[in-house]
């Protein structure tokens, strides 16, 4: 089978093994969130809140310190997005890369630079994730020391900006995880299309968990909704 066909069927399939995992993995966490560690964590998550507001005074300084271990992580994810992201444009502009045929996979010019931008997206959405997930840890960290007695602010309010900023989280992570099997494409279909099942396979034991709970019991939708809110 020719190297452009090869790309024609592997890729594609790649793609939508890495699609298909996500979209199964969304209906588990809005189905059946205590068997996900996103469900898991997002429950968590709001009681924690919970038990900081109760006692401000007490509490605060470890809330804060919790966020902005939360924002820092952030950070520093956000800037090596960035920073990969200069480092693929420069890649693509760079004349000694043009027309050159690697041993696996079609890298002519126009191919070489679709499979460069792909990587280039996956990294500014990367980037663009982090920023937002700051934006709400740094709103999280002001209303998380509010007293609610004084202003009647209520724990989920607060507990929402930070699952906020944790999804944003999550899904910046998820790009990181996207780009992996595009740079493996630049190398050819083959390599990407087994980068793509074996990121699958381990993505599944990282986020799947059936062992939160000590009767089992599931969470119903009004608790879920209640939770991611």
């Amino acid at each position: 089978m020719e190297k452009r066909t090869l790309d024609y069927v592997l890729v594609p399939s790649g793609v939508a093994i890495m699609v298909a995992y996500h979209l199964w993995l969304l209906y588990r966490i809005l189905r059946h969130p205590t068997k996900t560690v996103v469900g898991i964590n997002t429950i968590n998550r709001r009681i924690w809140v919970q038990t900081m507001m109760e006692d401000t005074t007490k509490n605060g300084i470890l809330a804060v310190q919790t966020l902005r271990n939360n924002i820092m992580a952030s950070t520093l994810m956000a800037t090596t997005a960035i920073m990969l992201s200069s480092v693929i444009a420069v890649l693509m502009t760079n004349s000694s890369l043009r027309g050159q045929n690697y041993a696996l996979g079609d890298n002519t010019d126009l191919c070489l630079s679709i499979k460069m931008f792909s990587v280039l997206v996956c990294f500014l959405l990367a980037f663009l994730l982090y920023v937002q997930s700051i934006r709400y840890y740094s709103h999280a960290n002001i209303l998380i020391n509010v007293p609610t007695a004084k202003t009647g602010l209520g724990t989920g309010y607060v507990s929402r900006a930070m699952n906020r900023g944790s999804y944003f989280w999550s899904m910046g992570l998820r790009a990181y995880y996207f780009s992996f099997p595009l740079i493996m494409w630049v190398f050819g279909a083959v390599p990407m299309v087994c980068c793509s099942l074996l990121m699958v396979l381990l993505l599944y034991f990282l986020d799947v968990y059936s062992g939160w709970g000590a009767d089992g019991r599931e969470v119903t939708g009004e608790e879920w909704a209640e939770a991611m809110c």
